[in-house]
């Protein structure tokens, strides 16, 4: 139980909302990012509970918390969460933090390092609003691997890491537009549970949690694809999903369909729109840089009551 109230600051990118804790988180103890985070998730996972799930919040929400970086030049360390679990990156939700962050005043226009339980990532913020974060060097784990998918027979798809584990689809399954999200969530839930199924519900030590699916653009115009990624908890991205952009620019740079330097635009389930490109190629995988834009909601400070039946969420 917190002995103070935290301090919470929300927004959204490109449609999915971000909730970072700013002040009077648990104390963590230390270290690095990735070992606070492991710690919150241990020690006080009721707080991702209250602050993801009714009545304070909602399944879309992804939560946050604001720490101390041990890498040297950082401007701050972040860790998030989501209804389900603790996640290693969100590029949407560290867009997110560079909005807040420049809403509370605490960097200005430029570049800053940010750690995070998946490394350190850089982010280039400007005047205008646009983020760019070059995120986690990203690499294919598996190319073209065959489901059987109750319901949908054989489905095809890569996994890959962009931050977090993916299974990416292309083409297949229900069409990809908003009118279909709750077709395209049951498909989610049954690739998830085929991939669990095949025993390939983590890979090289990687839990393959989020499901991506690929359609065509709404406009070819304005984007190169529209995806739907169903998250952990089985909630759907509002936002094109940077992790998830990252792990295509992958697997798109891996089957020779994109090289360095090219923009892909990647649009999500409701047409807001993610620039992603390959900075660079690594051992393995690529450096992804992916850019968007992040608005300040509301700023707010949370109560918590032992009397309260509803203290650690609903559910």
């Amino acid at each position: 139980m917190p002995t103070t109230p935290l301090h919470l600051v929300d927004s959204h990118t490109e449609g999915e909302p971000t909730r970072l804790i700013v002040s009077g988180g648990p104390n963590l103890g230390g270290g690095s990012v990735a070992e606070q985070a492991a710690r919150f998730s241990r020690d006080h996972d009721w707080v991702r509970r209250a602050l993801c799930r009714e009545p304070r919040g909602h399944e879309a929400i992804v939560g946050g918390m604001i720490c101390e970086p041990r890498e040297p030049d950082c401007a701050c360390g972040v860790f998030f969460f989501d209804n389900a679990t603790t996640i290693p990156m969100c590029v949407h939700g560290t867009i997110g933090l560079v909005a807040t962050l420049r809403h509370l005043g605490k960097i200005t226009a430029g570049r800053h390092r940010i750690e995070t339980p998946a490394g350190v990532v850089e982010v280039d913020t400007a005047d205008d609003g646009l983020v760019e974060v070059t995120n986690v060097p990203s690499r294919v784990l598996r190319r073209e691997v065959a489901l059987q998918v109750d319901g949908w027979g054989t489905v095809t798809g890569d996994i890959a890491w962009g931050g977090n584990g993916f299974f990416l689809i292309d083409e297949q399954g229900p069409a990809v537009k908003f009118g279909n999200i709750p077709q395209l969530t049951a498909f989610g839930k049954a690739v998830k549970a085929a991939l669990a199924k095949a025993g390939l519900n983590a890979v090289d030590g990687i839990n393959i949690d989020h499901i991506e699916v690929f359609g065509p653009p709404g406009d070819p115009a304005t984007a190169d694809s529209r995806n739907f990624v169903l998250c952990p908890g089985n909630a759907y991205d509002r936002s094109p999903c940077g992790t998830g952009v990252s792990a295509k620019l992958a697997c798109l740079h891996a089957a020779g369909r994109l090289e360095p330097g090219v923009v892909w635009r990647q649009a999500g389930i409701l047409d807001t729109v993610f620039a992603g490109r390959i900075v660079a190629e690594t051992d393995g995988g690529v450096l992804p840089k992916v850019a968007g834009r992040a608005w300040i909601l509301s700023e707010a400070t949370h109560h918590f009551d032992a009397t309260d039946p509803f203290l650690n969420g609903i559910g």
